[in-house]
């Protein structure tokens, strides 16, 4: 005989529910991955964009794109916490003057490592002169980290947390696109260009889900084997 109580019966429900709820939401995540997977092997197959005279660039994420024109070292930006194969450095972010326009787009020209005694001190990258052609891939940012508190003003060469095109082009006054450049060519500036994907983690989100789930089924499992423990003594 199956001994019904209504404490026991709750908190299995909610520690379904939760499951359940988590098991989604990881589930979505790696459906989203899948679609931009999808939409960068489908960009990728394509011609690169030439910004020099491309019309628009709001729908332009993930596709390849070439530019000329001239980098503006006065607002070069410091990304912090981007670590590469375990080594703690920064991205650094650059504006690119599109050649023979007032448009600028931001440019994330790569990675490089922290000074591990001092953080605050920035190393020396030289910076390509004149007009150059850049070649890379399109993004709405860098990437976000947490950071705790509001963020600073963003000022030249600062170290900071996150930035993305919007803020940089209030801050600094420039017209700049709305997505950035991740540069892939090599402009002999010794920068690391090893790019991390949006698109991987698919499994790792699919192990989450399968987990939460388990933890779901458990819940409803233990509820009704205890359930029947207690009828029978």
């Amino acid at each position: 005989m199956f001994r019904f109580r209504w404490i026991p019966f709750v908190a299995a429900i909610v520690v379904a529910a939760i499951g359940i709820a988590l098991g989604q939401w990881q589930t979505r995540r790696a459906h989203e991955k899948e679609s931009i997977e999808m939409l960068m092997r489908a960009r990728r197959a394509a011609a690169p964009l030439d910004l020099n005279i491309a019309q628009s660039l709001e729908d332009g994420e993930y596709w390849h794109a070439v530019v000329r024109g001239q980098f503006i070292p006065e607002w070069s930006l410091y990304l912090d916490n981007r670590p590469h194969n375990g080594i703690a450095g920064f991205y650094l972010l650059m504006p690119f003057r599109i050649a023979d326009t007032d448009q600028n787009i931001l440019v994330a020209r790569g990675w490089i490592p922290r000074n591990p005694g001092d953080r605050t001190r920035l190393p020396v990258v030289p910076t390509p002169q004149g007009v150059i052609e850049l070649q890379g891939e399109l993004r709405r940012n860098a990437g976000h980290v947490m950071e705790l508190g509001s963020a600073p003003p963003l000022k030249p060469h600062a170290i900071v947390q996150n930035a993305d095109p919007i803020g940089v082009s209030q801050a600094s006054g420039l017209r700049l696109a709305p997505l950035m450049l991740e540069q892939l060519n090599d402009t002999q500036d010794g920068l690391v260009r090893d790019w991390p994907q949006p698109s991987i983690g698919v499994e790792k989100h699919r192990g989450y889900a399968f987990q939460w789930y388990g933890l779901a089924a458990t819940a409803l499992i233990f509820f009704v084997v205890t359930g029947f423990r207690r009828g029978t003594n």
